[in-house]
């Protein structure tokens, strides 16, 4: 079901941004980027740390219904009374800030987000492993966010539209979270409230957030002070196909968080080791052919996602690759891990620390490199969150040593050499982006599977039962 949902996340906009992109152009779609990475600040002050904690906190109690009750209320508390207060706080911002009084209308409508989230509860469903329910109410709204994108986004002047549009395609949900948490919930007081309890935990995953919101959204919302909405535009089209592939390498990660947290409240740690080895595994035998796949084909896949006006978009693609690998292992090192195992300081630590470096390498580079100078800033926070993890979890990543380093670098520099050719195709961006992939990715899993590479064999395994292949045997 997560890799349905997954799926669903990454099929959107890669469905909705070509058309996008060549309707709004570089400046339209960087006036919604820009809005929707200042509405995220906003976000995060609004729902503290909860998104995270929350799914630990309900896993812990899972089991006991009142409990559960309780402390959903007890979160509750905390999301409405801050939302609040952040709604406040941005209305203030958006009436007198010029840059954002600007594009007050764009602003008023992204900031739905906010209440949205409020009622969303979407921790409670991914403690509770509720993903059947999670995913076809995600695809549910896609669909029809899809369907609206090419109705009502005709023409360059509807970016509030399409602003919109994407809020409500990632956030509309929530709503019917709100309505179907009755059959895991009770809405009736169940007594002895204390929401302060919460409080400490809260805050850190707070900081956790404050942290890494800075150093997702900062590269966007200097870009936009310090250059143009162009440039903008240029950044959010190398950034959109970076998290695509991202919710693809860290699906395992999210899946794995609520079973993590409940091992290690079980005293299960074989088990908890066990599921952490094979997440990392998945991880660098999905994310290396990736990043240096999209490193050699950026050009075409930059024109088939946006279009030839986004040349600018190119290079910036190819300097932010290498967060793939590094947010892959840092999500199973920090939230998986780190997380369940009481450790969320040393995430905050991490994270902080990739702020910092984020914010003056930005600080030094956009005003001479612009776009490519924020991606450079991008990489360098990334290597310094996951190096800060590494050192925090020394002495307990011992199964990083046996992964086949190997035989993975061996496929991937056959696939570079398979597929090099291709780039030489005199043809579409969609032929060229097709034929290489065929012979890259042919390639890669071909050799992971004759030199025995175990994830591959069993990700081959799993897809040929899903396919019902050999089943009759």
């Amino acid at each position: 079901m997560n890799a349905v949902l997954t799926m669903s996340s990454f099929l959107f906009p890669i469905i909705t941004f070509p058309y996008v992109s060549r309707i709004l152009l570089p400046e339209g779609t960087g006036k919604v980027s820009f809005a929707v990475s200042v509405v995220n600040y906003f976000a995060m002050f609004a729902q503290l740390g909860i998104p995270t904690y929350g799914i630990r906190a309900c896993a812990k109690v899972r089991d006991d219904r009142e409990q559960l009750t309780r402390t959903v209320h007890e979160l509750l508390m905390i999301n409405l009374v801050m939302s609040a207060v952040a709604y406040l706080v941005f209305i203030v911002s958006v009436t007198f800030v010029p840059r954002l009084q600007a594009e007050k209308t764009l602003f008023l409508v992204v900031s739905i987000t906010i209440a949205f989230n409020a009622i969303g509860m979407e921790w409670l469903y991914k403690a509770l492993e509720q993903y059947v329910y999670i995913t076809v109410r995600s695809v549910i709204c896609k669909f029809i966010a899809l369907i609206a994108l090419f109705l009502l986004v005709r023409s360059k002047s509807d970016y509030v539209i399409y602003g919109g549009i994407s809020i409500f395609a990632s956030s509309a949900s929530n709503l019917l979270n709100f309505i179907h948490a009755r059959k895991y919930i009770d809405f009736t007081n169940v007594g002895s409230y204390h929401p302060a309890r919460h409080l400490r935990a809260v805050l850190i995953f707070f900081a956790m957030a404050c942290a890494t919101t800075v150093y997702t959204n900062l590269d966007t919302v200097m870009l936009g002070f310090m250059k143009s909405d162009t440039d903008v535009g240029y950044y959010n089209a190398a950034v959109k196909i970076k998290t695509i592939l991202v919710s693809m390498v860290t699906s395992l990660g999210a899946v794995l968080l609520p079973r993590s947290s409940y091992y290690v409240e079980h005293g299960e740690r074989e088990e908890f080791y066990r599921i952490s080895a094979k997440a990392a595994h998945f991880v660098l035998i999905i994310s290396l052919p990736m990043l240096v796949f999209f490193v050699l084909f950026a050009r075409p896949g930059i024109y088939l996602l946006s279009g030839t006006a986004y040349e600018g978009a190119v290079i910036p693609m190819q300097i932010i690759m290498p967060t793939l690998l590094l947010i892959g292992l840092s999500n199973i090192f920090g939230i998986q891990m780190l997380v369940p195992l009481g450790g969320e300081r040393y995430v905050l630590y991490s994270e902080i620390a990739g702020a910092i470096c984020d914010l003056v390498i930005n600080w030094m580079l956009i005003p001479r490199l612009s776009s490519a100078g924020a991606a450079i800033g991008t990489v360098v926070a990334e290597a310094v969150v996951l190096g800060v993890q590494v050192v925090s979890l020394r002495g307990r990543l011992g199964f990083m040593k046996e992964m086949p380093y190997g035989k993975i670098a061996a496929a991937a520099v056959f696939a570079v050499c398979a597929s090099f050719w291709t780039l030489g195709i005199q043809a579409g961006s969609f032929f060229v982006l097709a034929a290489g992939a065929l012979c890259f990715f042919g390639g890669y899993g071909g050799v992971l599977l004759l030199l025995r590479e175990p994830m591959a064999w069993e990700i081959l395994k799993l897809i040929s039962g899903k396919l019902g292949v050999g089943k009759g045997e």
